[in-house]
């Protein structure tokens, strides 16, 4: 073999793709370059694993090629290369200093499959799918995938249009390493001999001894890899490596770059980062420059997409609502929503081109099959500033096609306009059926039916501090009702009075009094959590259908009766706020707790490392039994006064907002 060398496309007589064309068919997208890069790579890196419970590994690194390495890259790599005013590659290794943006996954099967793209195969076709043909549809299943026009992105993020793919897979029966460079930049034209010739603007480098540019591999392919200082494979380990040259960072901080990229994963990515029945997640990520490596943060503790991991459990979980379209009846898919309380936030870089610009969470997630976020589609918007939803969507198998036809080159949308029917219906149905699915929590358009109110409990410190410190959390949940406890035993349901009822009597049965107090108050309680939603059947009494004419006409609402102020409860220091519910129907009533950290109503709703939190402990009603529910029914209009219950933490002011919805 001769010396690797760069080779030009001429246009055939019977024509061939341009470059300009192949770059441009990812359009004018949102999203910027970086995040397409993130998302295109990492679909590619998941629709070529290996599968059999064997997690993906995904990695960026941003470096500089050492001094020690770049003599072979200008060596190596200038070999034959076309003029720069054909294609910038020579001034961007004839720079001081050589940068290069390597993507590259393990636990992959490796770009496979014949190099030739006339060869004919049932072995698959990896290899020329990716670097020679364009538009070679999907070979797998469920992928995440359609036709491939998502790789122009890894040119366009090369400011010399130059990538270079190093992969190791299976074929033939043996493992056989691979290393090849392309270029995408412009069509041009060229004398030839005596003649003028068109050139289409892509280049290839590698063998070029035969009729047909072709990869180093084996010997000589992991020979120059030594010489570049790519990083090698394991004698049976299979993936790629794609450095792309001269990466464009538009004038931004390397490091800056790699926290981006770092943040960028984990909104784009993060189905893929929760572990399954086995603890182990499908793809493992990480992010370098220069060697130091930015963390790629864990969504289940951001305050944002946290929301995201309660909805996605519920839509995998039994709290999963199946959306139904009913001409032609065919199942859309699953669908999870989580509500609560969170601040408007000021969005970074990731955030806002996720989609959540006005700093507030109203959106739901759309995912097909494959589980790869396509959007953050932003729902109707709730009538409270502080009340938040997020919704996950994941499209059923049988209907993965018509979502897929539905997605730009880019995959980050469903544009059912351009389908034709039934898919048309199928996808146009699915964002119908999600809106009523959000308007049985919020209400239509984002305000009827739900009334919403909030107040500072200003709990008198130097009154509670005997109470309070430690005295919570005493014990466990079965160490109470012994001698000298300061809680009283277990006790048995209370009976249905008719001024109040239980949410539902199934399922939320009043908690031990102990282990509420040793939890520390009932967690997150949301409006859309368990229980009967309105327009369902929920525990029907006499008079039921009255009530059903009457709340629809007539809408809930809280009034507050006096201050908020210290209490004792089982021995326990406790803020308590009277309300009524004036109007006469049947409401649900809800709260969220937090530590409001200054007058204007910050909150804080995640504790720091080893602090306390506020907890709601129940409600108490007008004969005064106390009820430790999260939620709790009402029938308002009777003039009773009720109670609601919050263990403060110490040394805090404490904010509550309360919730009541109309129950048909």
């Amino acid at each position: 073999m001769t010396a690797p060398a760069w080779v030009s496309q001429p246009f055939p007589p019977d024509g061939a793709s341009a470059a300009e064309g192949i770059r441009n068919q990812l359009g004018k997208p949102e999203l910027d370059h970086l995040t397409i890069l993130v998302r295109e790579s990492a679909q590619n890196s998941w629709d070529a694993r290996q599968g059999d419970g064997i997690p993906v590994d995904y990695r960026i690194d941003l470096q500089t090629v050492s001094a020690a390495d770049a003599p072979a890259w200008r060596d190596n790599l200038l070999r034959k290369a076309p003029a720069k005013q054909r294609l910038p590659l020579r001034d961007a290794l004839q720079q001081p200093t050589i940068r290069v943006l390597s993507i590259s996954d393990r636990g992959t099967r490796g770009l496979g499959g014949p190099t030739r793209a006339d060869a004919v195969t049932d072995q698959g076709r990896d290899f020329v799918a990716f670097l020679r043909n364009i538009g070679e549809p999907r070979d797998r299943a469920l992928g995440g995938g359609t036709y491939g026009f998502g790789k122009g992105i890894l040119y366009l993020a090369s400011g010399s249009g130059t990538i270079l793919v190093h992969t190791r897979c299976q074929y033939q029966g043996k493992y056989e390493t691979r290393l090849m460079a392309a270029a995408l930049w412009k069509s041009y034209d060229a004398k030839e001999s005596d003649r003028e010739r068109r050139y289409t603007g892509r280049h290839w480098w590698g063998d070029a001894s035969g009729d047909v540019i072709e990869p180093l591999v084996g010997d000589a392919a992991d020979a120059m890899a030594r010489k570049l200082g790519l990083r090698p494979f394991g004698a049976t380990e299979t993936g790629t490596t794609i450095s792309i040259l001269d990466p464009n960072l538009d004038g931004s901080e390397p490091s800056d770059i790699a926290r981006y990229l770092a943040e960028t994963i984990v909104y784009q990515l993060w189905p893929k980062m929760l572990p399954d029945s086995f603890g182990v997640p499908p793809m493992r990520f990480s992010v370098t420059c220069d060697g130091i490596e930015y963390p790629v943060p864990d969504p289940a503790r951001m305050k944002t997409l946290k929301l995201f991991v309660e909805a996605y459990r519920k839509m995998v979980g039994s709290g999963a609502d199946e959306l139904h379209c009913r001409r032609p009846k065919k199942l859309l898919g699953r669908f999870g929503l989580h509500q609560t309380v969170a601040l408007r936030f000021e969005p970074s870089n990731a955030e806002h081109m996720a989609g959540f610009e006005t700093g507030m969470v109203h959106h739901v997630c759309l995912m097909r099959p494959a589980e790869l976020v396509v959007t953050y589609w932003p729902g109707p918007k709730p009538a409270s500033e502080i009340s938040a939803y997020a919704g996950v969507f994941r499209a059923d198998k049988e209907l993965d096609d018509a979502y897929a036809k539905a997605e730009p080159p880019t995959h980050d949308n469903w544009n059912y306009q351009t389908l034709d029917h039934p898919e048309y219906s199928f996808v146009k149905m699915t964002f119908t059926r999600m809106k009523e699915e959000i308007d049985k929590v919020i209400g239509p358009r984002g305000s009827a039916g739900v009334e919403v109110a909030q107040v500072s409990l200003g709990a008198a410190s130097d009154r509670l501090s005997p109470l309070v410190g430690g005295v919570w959390g005493i014990g466990s949940a079965t160490d109470y009702g012994r001698p000298g406890d300061t809680a009283p035993p277990p006790r048995a349901a209370p009976k249905r009075r008719p001024s109040g009822r239980r949410d539902d009597p199934a399922e939320s049965d009043d908690l031990d009094t102990s282990e509420a107090f040793e939890s520390g108050g009932l967690g997150e309680p949301t409006v859309s959590d368990g229980g009967a939603r309105v327009g369902e059947a929920a525990d029907h009494q006499p008079g039921q259908a009255a009530r059903q004419v009457s709340a629809r006409r007539r809408r809930p609402k809280i009034e507050y009766v006096g201050d908020p102020e210290p209490d004792e409860l089982w021995g326990h220091g406790v803020v308590v706020q009277r309300f009524k519910l004036p109007v006469p129907i049947a409401q649900r009533v809800s709260a969220d707790v937090a530590v409001a950290l200054n007058s204007e109503g910050g909150l804080e709703m995640d504790p720091p490392i080893g602090a306390e939190m506020p907890g709601l402990v129940g409600w108490e009603d007008p004969h005064g039994e106390v009820h430790t529910t999260p939620r709790y029914v009402i029938e308002g209009g009777d003039g009773g006064v009720w109670k609601v219950i919050v263990k403060p933490a110490p040394d805090t002011m404490t904010d509550i907002v309360l919730y009541t919805e109309a129950v048909s």
